[in-house]
């Protein structure tokens, strides 16, 4: 279904990945064997899942960054995937005789997961097409932090405009990067607010990332739900919606995804927190990563109820 033309238009930044998948009952020791229950292989990446988010709870998703050579596979796979989703792709970069990200990930029976991953150091060479291409008519920008070496200048630029810039951190950042400063939004996860700062204390660590950055501070905490510093400096929470967790792959995505929505659809900060945490609430009851994020129906029912 073609989405109205009022539905915000979001520019995410990042790295596709092809998933392979496999369900066991236990992580195997180092050096054993384990039968898997179940194999599935999708399309992942931070900024893709967050896409795929986007698209199922009514935004336009456009995505650009790098990816494989085009004669390989996995590039091919990837986007049909995303052209099934409806996210636009004319702007991402197809590099010749570089490889597109291929991991393969172990999900236990309690929904945690483990992976391995090969990117190309040739992704990071990418340069992205100009900036008034990927900007017109973008409401927020939503990118991967590991993305910094290509996107900064966007990301400036698109500050430079007014328009939100909503960083995914799912790893340790440098205080000198320069995405802390670029970005309207830091969305971290606890272990990666606590390295980034060097602190052992979530709200600590945010208030320590304060001092060298303007932008909006959370972290999320999966069950313990998300805490964010206000306007004045004060700790808030936004409790988790309680669930049974099949499959935790791609929830800090979709949340990332569906917050930076409700951010372009004029949500206040409290309302997009709560609805992307119930966007990944949702993610983490069934299994497939991000392609298992929730349709906006079922994130505003949760939310009624």
């Amino acid at each position: 279904m073609a989405l109205p033309k009022a539905a915000p238009r979001i520019l995410c930044i990042g790295i596709p990945v092809r998933d392979l998948t496999f369900r066991v009952e236990a992580v195997p020791a180092r050096g054993s064997k384990a039968n898997a229950t179940h194999l599935a292989e999708i399309c992942g990446g931070n900024a893709l899942n967050a896409a795929i988010a986007i698209a199922r709870l009514g935004g336009r998703a456009a995505f650009t960054g790098p990816m494989g050579d085009a004669r390989e596979m996995s590039s091919g796979f990837i986007l049909d995937r995303m052209t099934a989703e409806g996210i636009e792709t004319s702007h991402i970069v197809r590099m010749p005789d570089v490889s597109t990200p291929v991991s393969a990930i172990i999900i236990d029976a309690t929904g945690e997961r483990t992976l391995t991953i090969y990117r190309d150091p040739a992704l990071w060479t990418v340069k992205l097409p100009d900036d008034d291409t990927l900007l017109d008519d973008c409401r927020a920008v939503l990118v991967e932090s590991r993305c910094a070496e290509f996107a900064i200048s966007l990301c400036t630029e698109a500050r430079r405009r007014g328009i939100p810039v909503i960083v995914g951190v799912d790893r340790a950042m440098s205080l000198q990067d320069g995405l802390l400063t670029a970005a309207s939004h830091l969305l971290f996860a606890s272990e990666q607010v606590q390295e980034t700062a060097g602190i052992a204390d979530d709200g600590e660590a945010l208030r320590r990332l304060a001092q060298l950055t303007p932008a909006f501070l959370a972290a999320t905490r999966g069950p313990r739900g998300t805490i964010w510093l206000n306007e004045t400096g004060e700790l808030e929470e936004i409790p988790a919606f309680p669930v049974e967790a099949v499959d935790t792959l791609g929830a800090g995505d979709v949340f990332h995804g569906a917050f930076a929505l409700r951010l372009a659809e004029g949500a206040e900060v409290r309302e997009a927190l709560r609805f992307a945490a119930a966007a990944a609430a949702l993610k983490c009851t069934r299994h497939g990563g991000g392609q298992a994020a929730p349709q906006r129906v079922e994130v505003e029912e949760l939310l009624h109820n």
